[in-house]
């Protein structure tokens, strides 16, 4: 009896003993110290909110291309006797220089003989009116006289007949000249498909040219551009007017501008793009309005064009870096805590975004990135030369 007492307590005497030492251990354990400092803030870098009178610009790209752009057409036909030097690809087109020239024996000859045509139809015309005078004389007493018999419609025809000789006479004129190809404007050749000896035929393309004294940039333009312009859908500028235009480009291993306008907007949305396309215009940009660097704007060169927009007085601007994703901006309050802030965004480039609404000058906007920003948290400011502005 007594030795099945002790089985059972036994192991119950060794549990209570395990219980007592951990109560034992967890009552007299040391306590670890508190510390009274609060939780480190984030060191940022800041800059001031700026007010100033600006001016918007616009950043776009586009291809240079010349505004008249043509094929070089025969309009009469015959062998080609001589080629001027500059007709190559890329040669200098002077108003009214003959370019090509094409034998012109035939339709010399057809003019000597229109010129014929026209004086025997005016010796006819002085027939017939001889004829209706003398007609005229010897019917006056006769009230009921035809017009047949006073030569009225023999007068008509040779009237008629020398008109015709006369327009056969022009035309005989005209041939003549077309057989000089020219153009009326000064411009180049971009390619070339006749040669001196060889016959063309009326209609016969002999080569390819443009106009050098204007050449247009169309210009792709977002919604948020297209407000930063201040022009309505459809604009186009009076005759010298419309906003200035900086043209840029990489030639030659070196960074050209040149100086347009934007002349004029489309009426209507490319609905496969979504945007509205302006053109940009640079007048002789061959001659007078060439890069500083003497470099011409050419055709078929790809640009990036700055569109000088509408004015904003009192504005507030901000670095770039300082606005955020979904429009927002971190500030520092003058807790020298976080603020997490909406604005309205009118404006943005690459270096600077201009506010409208949300921000009041003199205000520090956050610079630099922040891992987990939430409102109200402790931040170290700092500006752009390392200067402790406000501390928590």
């Amino acid at each position: 009896m007594g030795k099945t007492i002790i089985r059972v307590l036994a192991p119950l005497l060794v549990i209570a003993g395990g219980v007592g030492v951990s109560v034992l251990l967890h009552a007299t354990k040391p306590q670890p110290e508190k510390s009274g400092d609060k939780a480190r803030p984030v060191s940022v870098y800041t800059a001031p909110v700026q007010r100033q009178d600006v001016v918007l610009e616009v950043f776009t790209q586009g291809e240079v291309r010349p505004r008249t752009e043509l094929d070089l057409v025969a309009q009469v036909s015959g062998r080609i006797v001589a080629v001027s030097p500059e007709f190559t690809e890329g040669g200098i087109i002077t108003p009214g220089e003959a370019l090509l020239e094409i034998e012109d024996t035939d339709y010399r000859l057809a003019l000597r003989e229109a010129q014929a045509r026209v004086a025997e139809a005016r010796v006819a015309v002085e027939q017939a009116l001889a004829d209706a005078d003398v007609a005229r004389k010897q019917l006056r007493n006769e009230p009921n006289a035809s017009d047949l018999a006073l030569k009225k419609p023999q007068v008509a025809r040779a009237r008629a007949q020398l008109e015709a000789a006369e327009a056969g006479l022009e035309q005989a004129r005209l041939d003549l000249e077309r057989t000089r190809i020219t153009l009326p404007f000064e411009g180049r050749l971009t390619a070339t498909r006749a040669d001196k000896g060889q016959y063309i035929t009326a209609g016969a393309v002999v080569g390819h040219a443009f106009a050098s004294d204007v050449v247009e940039v169309r210009l792709p333009l977002a919604d948020a551009q297209l407000a930063s312009l201040g022009l309505p859908i459809g604009y186009s500028a009076e005759a010298g007017g419309g906003l200035p235009v900086d043209f840029s480009a990489r030639v030659a291993g070196t960074q050209q501008h040149w100086r347009g306008r934007l002349t004029r907007l489309d009426a209507a949305i490319d609905p496969a793009t979504r945007t509205l396309y302006g053109m940009a215009e640079l007048h002789s940009p061959y001659r007078d309005n060439v890069s500083d660097l003497g470099m011409p704007m050419a055709v078929g060169l790809y640009v990036e064009a700055t569109i000088q927009g509408r004015s904003m007085r009192d504005a507030r601007l901000i670095p770039a870096e300082a606005l955020r994703a979904g429009d927002t901006v971190y500030l520092v309050s003058e807790a020298g805590t976080l603020d997490i802030r909406q604005v309205d965004v009118l404006h943005r480039n690459g270096e600077r975004a201009v506010i409208s609404a949300g921000l009041e000058g003199g205000e520090r906007v956050v610079t630099s990135a922040i891992r987990n920003p939430i409102q109200g948290m402790a931040i170290y400011s700092i500006d752009g030369d390392d200067t402790a502005v406000a501390t928590n």
